[in-house]
């Protein structure tokens, strides 16, 4: 007894002996005394014997007789288990208690007897038992303010010849590797609450099995694995536990009847759900199978329900907002044998209390219950459709951005020039004297014309010096009277930003050119009369170009070396950037005549088109047709005045040439900075 009320246990059972002797009729005999004496042994007799009586005669809530029995034959060791201790029964964790075992039948507390009985707790060892302790034992738990009763039945019977009386019925499959589980699992967890060690032997009938050998393989401590099980596997089996508790050695049996059957079904196989996470709308409709393979031959021994969050089973297959549909089955038998079977979960309308909730499908059968679940989240934010409008918006706004720049680029150049001078370099400081040369066929040169040379000296002059502020050196106003012409083209081009070359159809093509083109070559030609300065000059510039000259082409020593000293140092240095003024239309025929450096130049940068301005019937007219007029008609033939086109500077002509020309900053330069901009 593990707390005592009262005197010591052996004094106690010494008076419950002599109490049970009094009640089966005995005569008790007591030592002579005197009356008094007598009367007061008699008082404690009394009181002792109602102490004795005391699991008889305590006020005890009583429980009915456990409903498990334990069974076992002589010989082997039995173990009772008290079910009072319990939160069902009271607070065991707050409240202090303690445990006794009696046996009915005599009324004697159960107490430790070397090699037969060991009380621990709630639990009573038999060892070595035998026929006589069959029967029924009390625990009585105690605590300061209640008590509480409860029988246990042990039933002892003969043993047979091989293995127990009483055996638990298993199936084995016909066919394939099956298992026996050892009925033993009690006795084994509570050996190892007490962290005792034990032993599993098996028996076929009364021939012992060993572990390994032939078709059995022993599977941890409960199991028993049987390979290719035959229908010579119906016998019976026996696991026996071996073990040593309290200095004593205990064993306990318990045997199996197998039955091999040919009709088999194997735990089921869930293929979905497969333990994932979805993601739906709320408010929509919602539904997902539960599909099981149950590996059979026959009917498979398996049930597929659904339960939503903590085991809440999901019967109803009527519509609702959460229902299933029926159960649905068909079988397979290729590759491998069996049955499909699934049922679908249904959601009408997806609602906030149906999301973060584990959703279970639960494959019941008696090989094992396996579970698969998806876990209903909300679905993310459509984030598609912003981000497309977004992306939509800004390719539609990028793509127009930089169809307006295109369309409009130098009119928003311009303005930012205008807007912004401080972010642009004051070109005063540079070192040069003019911000444009202009170059164009002088007086009796090839190509000259004389609407070209007024618009070199008159129309140019009035527009970007008059109206714009740029200055201009212009060879037929600005040179030097007696200055050599290879100086003055060096010299005045070198104090120059920008080159103005203006031309016309005829510009580049001479007398040789209209009348044989079999001799036809780009090349710049020198002047026949031209001095050894300005023969070197040429030379030395068409020699590292492309453009390496035709003497025939030009007639004007200043209006070659106009070009090739432009060409050199816009192609071959960069130094200079040439501004190409095309003052008629040029056609693909009349555009091959060109040099090869102007032509490549017009391609890489275009050219400003005065033409552009006037209407088609104002076109230039070249001095080629003039001559022709003059044989026509005898005499001279004035062209017949044009309109002026427009002197405006904010016409699309001139915009362009503003757009070409330096840049009239205020910005100071130094040297160790460069301009912030260079457009």
């Amino acid at each position: 007894m593990l707390w005592s009320r009262g005197g010591g246990s052996e004094r106690l059972s010494h008076w419950l002996s002599r109490l049970h002797s009094a009640r089966e009729g005995q005569r008790c005999v007591f030592p002579a005394m005197g009356l008094q004496s007598t009367l007061g042994s008699l008082l404690f007799l009394l009181g002792l014997s109602g102490i004795c009586a005391g699991f008889k005669q305590e006020n005890c809530t009583h429980y009915s007789l456990q409903f498990d029995r334990t069974f076992s034959v002589p010989g082997d060791t039995a173990m009772l288990n008290s079910t009072l201790v319990s939160p069902d029964v009271f607070n065991f964790t707050a409240v202090p208690y303690n445990i006794t075992w009696y046996d009915s039948k005599t009324g004697q507390e159960m107490t430790n007897q070397s090699g037969r009985i060991l009380v621990r707790g709630q639990t009573l060892w038999f060892f070595n038992l035998q026929l006589e302790d069959d029967g029924e034992y009390v625990t009585i738990v105690r605590t300061p303010s209640r008590c509480y009763s409860q029988d246990t039945k042990l039933v002892v019977e003969s043993p047979g010849d091989c293995g127990r009386p009483r055996k638990a019925e298993q199936t084995l499959t016909n066919g394939v590797t099956d298992t026996l589980n050892c009925p033993l699992k009690d006795y084994m967890s509570t050996l190892e609450s007490y962290n005792i060690t034990f032993q599993i032997t098996w028996f076929r009938g009364c021939e012992r099995i060993v572990d390994g050998e032939g078709r059995y393989t022993y599977m941890g401590p409960t199991k028993l694995k049987i390979d290719g099980v035959e229908t010579d596997n119906n016998s019976f089996y026996t696991c026996t536990l071996t073990f040593s508790l309290g200095g004593m050695r205990g064993s306990v049996s318990e045997t199996i009847e197998a039955s091999v059957r040919s009709e088999y079904s194997l735990i089921p196989q869930i293929h979905e759900p497969a333990n994932e996470i979805i993601k739906a709308e709320m408010g929509s409709s919602f539904s997902k199978w539960c599909r099981v393979f149950v590996r059979c031959v026959g009917r498979p021994d398996a049930y597929i329900v659904w339960m939503a969050g903590d085991y809440s089973f999901i019967l109803d297959t009527e519509p609702d907002r959460i229902y299933t549909s029926e159960l649905r089955s068909w079988k397979q038998k290729v590759p491998i044998k069996g049955v499909w079977m699934e049922r679908m979960l249904m959601f009408s309308e997806l609602r906030e209390e149906h999301f973060h909730v584990n959703y279970t499908c639960l494959a019941q059968s008696n090989r094992g219950s396996p579970v698969g679940y998806f876990t209903l989240l909300p679905a993310d934010p459509n984030i598609m459709v912003p981000i497309g409008s977004v992306l939509g918006s800004v390719t539609v706004l990028f793509i127009g951005s930089v169809t307006i720049f295109y369309l409009f680029k130098v009119d928003i150049v311009l303005w930012f020039r205008r807007a912004f001078p401080v972010l642009y370099t004051n070109t005063d400081l540079d070192g040069k004297s003019y911000d444009a040369y202009v170059a164009y066929p002088q007086l009796c040169a090839v190509g000259f014309n004389k609407e070209v040379e007024a618009f070199a000296l008159q129309t140019l002059p009035q527009v970007l010096e008059n109206a714009c502020g740029y200055r201009l050196f212009i060879a037929g106003r600005d040179c030097t009277p007696g200055k050599a012409i290879v100086d003055s083209v060096e010299e005045n081009i070198q104090a120059s930003r920008r080159l103005l070359l203006l031309y016309t159809a005829s510009t580049f093509i001479s007398k040789r050119h209209t009348s044989s083109t079999s001799n036809n070559n780009n090349n710049i030609s020198k002047s026949s009369d031209g001095g050894d300065n300005g023969e070197g000059k040429t030379s030395e510039i068409s020699s590292s170009t492309s453009y390496d000259g035709s003497e025939d082409v030009y007639q004007d020593t200043r209006q070659q070396m106009e070009c090739v000293t432009a060409m050199h140092r816009a192609l071959m240095e960069g130094s200079l950037k040439v501004i190409l003024v095309e003052l008629e239309k040029i056609s693909p025929a009349q555009l091959a005549l060109f040099p090869e450096s102007v032509r490549h130049l017009r391609k890489k940068q275009g050219a400003v088109c005065w033409w552009k301005n006037q209407s088609t019937g104002q076109r230039w007219r070249t001095c080629s047709r003039r001559r022709e007029n003059e044989e026509k008609d005898g005499q001279d033939t004035q062209p017949s005045p044009s309109p002026s086109p427009s002197l405006s500077p904010s016409s699309r002509f001139w915009k362009q040439m503003r757009y070409r020309m330096p840049v009239r900053g205020k910005r100071a330069m130094y040297p160790e900075k460069t301009a912030l901009l260079n457009v």
